[in-house]
């Protein structure tokens, strides 16, 4: 039986990570506040499924509500800006720097507005993610070659239909590819936001578990998420390629 090692090689890289792991924690005697043992992690795992489980699916669902709104607010906006030149020089200084203003700083006055609660993490991660939505739209939309509307023009198209036939498909590629990044920030901020105003998420789980120095439960936390967000970064790349796949000349496209 052959191996695919294309399709192996992120599990060997995984295991390989936590056996490494394993014994230089073993070896070197780090203590376990300070660098727990994968073997520990999995124990803590174990003995906080339940909490685990109920935390990491709160995280997931606002993560996924201000995602989706990011996706319809960025897609909009995207459109906006790059349908004309004139727009998207006005606006887009705007757009970089409310994206420069860090969210941490954000959330106090989420907190003030709505109160502690799920709301504020939604809306962090709709913030923290409709950015590069924004961007990756509105550029694809405003790098249309000048000699493709020259010609398109001359033949008679409006601006409607240079847009709607040239402009929206060309971004196409730009849209699904920001949706890889946008999904991964998406997490950053309704973790950002548990840690901050919430009384349930794994941001908040993890808080709690710093507190009561349960170090083996953070990292527990903080695996939970990196599956979490692997498994939505998997699926935006098969949107992706199921969308695009026209758009990419080679095998590398993820």
């Amino acid at each position: 039986m052959r191996i695919d090692w294309v399709k192996a090689a992120p599990w060997i890289c995984t295991i390989g990570l936590f056996v490494v792991w394993e014994l230089a924690v073993r070896l070197l005697g780090i203590a376990e506040f300070i660098l727990p043992t994968p073997t520990a992690i999995f124990l803590a795992t174990v003995e906080f499924w339940s909490a685990l489980v109920n935390n990491s699916f709160q995280t997931l669902w606002t993560t996924l509500a201000g995602f989706g709104i990011a996706v319809v607010f960025g897609l909009g906006l995207g459109l906006f800006i790059g349908w004309n030149k004139t727009i998207y020089a006005g606006l887009y200084p705007l757009m970089v720097g409310f994206n420069s203003i860090p969210k941490v700083a954000v959330v106090p006055i989420l907190v003030l507005w709505f109160g502690t609660g799920w709301i504020p993490a939604v809306l962090t991660a709709f913030l923290i993610s409709f950015f590069p939505i924004v961007v990756n739209v509105a550029t694809g939309l405003a790098t249309i070659e000048p000699e493709m509307e020259d010609v398109l023009r001359a033949l008679g198209a409006k601006k409607l239909d240079i847009m709607t036939k040239v402009g929206i498909p060309r971004s196409l590629p730009y849209f699904f590819g920001s949706l890889k990044v946008a999904i991964t920030l998406a997490f950053i901020g309704s973790v950002l936001s548990e840690t901050i105003a919430a009384n349930k998420g794994l941001g908040h789980m993890m808080l709690t578990a710093q507190a009561n120095f349960e170090v083996p439960l953070v990292f527990a936390c903080l695996i939970a998420l990196a599956i979490e967000g692997i498994g939505m970064y998997a699926i935006m790349a098969w949107l992706e390629m199921r969308m695009t796949g026209w758009a990419h000349r080679s095998g590398f496209a993820r």
